[in-house]
């Protein structure tokens, strides 16, 4: 077993009585290894036929599965394809437990790397808007590679401070998740050098900042509105009391729901979630779209999606050029001036003179039919891992000169080039499988 900080097991003994000696021996249980389907793309009835996979559904989210952590699942197509997130089970459960609809306003408040908000933009199924915030600049960059690669079009992401949102944007969400920077005592089994950092910073650091977001989240979250406070630790002070707090000084605050995942109760990692409500009655849904006037030549756009008869997907009035970059704005948009801005809407790519270049987020938002040019491969032609690792590959026998959707098993990967039988890559190096 790992060395536990002798404070923290006090704290535990305390906690759990009689149900310690159980908790103790799940140290020595395997880790839990999860996937969660993007049902954007999937279901997971046919994920399951797709990939041929016999795998174990995790109880706590339908879209949820264990696998084999021998085997590294980031080493398949459908991987590369959007069709799945890896994310550990017991983190699964929050954006679960928020009751998203289509056409809500949604806010993640500390959303990096990305594992909760491609959940809860697959809820919305790329309606109203998801706002999707991570303070850490570098972190918010990890989270748009994610969200991008999911296929979700209807994103804002920003790397804001929690208070400063709250300043911008008053009760302007239905539904807000705080997945909350805290001690992670749930991830010491995951991640035994986290002990070191409890020690150095340990729930007494974490509390304050847990309970101004919360407070952040509260101000943000329209009358009606719903609210999922998540942390990875079983620090009592963290959990129930943050939501004392919260409850206190936002008294139009009230708990719907709490859960509590243990290690030696289920096949996961540590993990607290409550779904709150605020009192009064929802408003009217937002209509506001703020879309800036782009001034550059959207000719070269035009032609490119003209060519893949794909002109009837967009609403010209919801595109935005800026410095070269093409974006497809939400129906849904608030103005975000003076908010530092990762990514605003759907980026479709770059325009050149006299030319377009589509990105890797245009190809993954798509479906096969919606393109008129598409190269499908098999899960087993070599030339799906040749297109991964950005490599040239031939085309197919009679296809002619342009842009071309690449598929693999029907789900788009990316664009490339043909010309004379031959694909120019197109797909990201960023993404590359390496």
């Amino acid at each position: 077993m790992i060395d536990l900080p002798q404070k923290f097991l006090d704290e535990i003994r305390l906690l759990l009585g009689d149900e310690y000696d159980d908790f103790l021996k799940s140290y020595d249980k395997p880790m839990n290894y999860g996937l969660r389907v993007n049902t954007l793309k999937i279901s997971p009835e046919n994920y399951l036929k797709l990939s041929g996979e016999n795998l174990r559904p995790v109880p706590w989210n339908e879209l949820g599965f264990y696998y084999d952590g021998s085997r590294r699942f980031t080493k398949n197509p459908l991987y590369h394809a959007g069709l799945y997130y890896i994310q550990e089970p017991s983190a699964m459960c929050p954006a679960h437990m928020l009751p998203v609809e289509e056409g809500d306003i949604v806010l993640d408040m500390c959303a990096a790397p990305g594992g909760k908000s491609t959940a809860l933009g697959a809820k919305l199924k790329n309606t109203g808007l998801l706002v999707s915030n991570d303070v850490s600049v570098s972190r918010a960059k990890a989270l748009l590679k994610n969200i991008e690669f999911f296929g979700i079009k209807n994103s804002l992401i920003l790397s804001e401070d929690p208070s400063k949102l709250a300043g911008v944007f008053p009760e302007y969400f239905d539904k807000v998740l705080i997945d909350a920077p805290c001690s992670g005592e749930g991830m010491f089994r995951k991640k035994p050098s986290m002990t070191a950092a409890w020690e150095r910073s340990g729930p007494d650091y974490f509390g304050p900042i847990q309970r101004r977001i919360l407070l952040n989240g509260a101000d943000l979250l329209k009358p009606g509105g719903m609210m999922v406070y998540s942390t990875c630790t079983f620090s009592e002070y963290e959990d129930e009391g943050s939501v004392e707090y919260l409850l206190k000084h936002r008294p139009e605050m009230s708990v719907v729901k709490v859960k509590r995942l243990w290690p030696h109760k289920v096949d996961g990692e540590g993990h607290f979630c409550v779904l709150l409500k605020k009192a009064g009655e929802k408003p009217a849904p937002s209509q506001e779209c703020y879309c800036p006037q782009s001034r550059e030549d959207l000719t070269p756009f035009h032609d490119f999606v003209r060519a893949g008869n794909a002109e009837d997907l967009f609403d010209p009035s919801r595109l935005v050029a800026q410095k070269g970059s093409l974006y497809y704005f939400p129906k849904i948009m608030p103005e975000f001036t003076g908010l530092r801005v990762i990514r605003n809407g759907w980026y479709l790519g770059e325009l050149k003179k006299n030319r377009f270049e589509p990105s890797g987020a245009f190809a993954r938002a798509l479906t096969k039919d919606q393109w008129s040019h598409v190269l499908d491969l098999s899960l087993e032609d070599p030339r799906v891992i040749k297109y991964l690792k950005c490599e040239t590959i031939e085309g197919e026998e009679g296809q002619e000169n342009g842009w071309y959707l690449v598929c693999a098993a029907g789900y788009p990967l990316g664009f490339g080039k043909m010309n004379r039988g031959t694909l120019k890559n197109k797909y990201p190096v960023g993404w590359r499988w390496e």
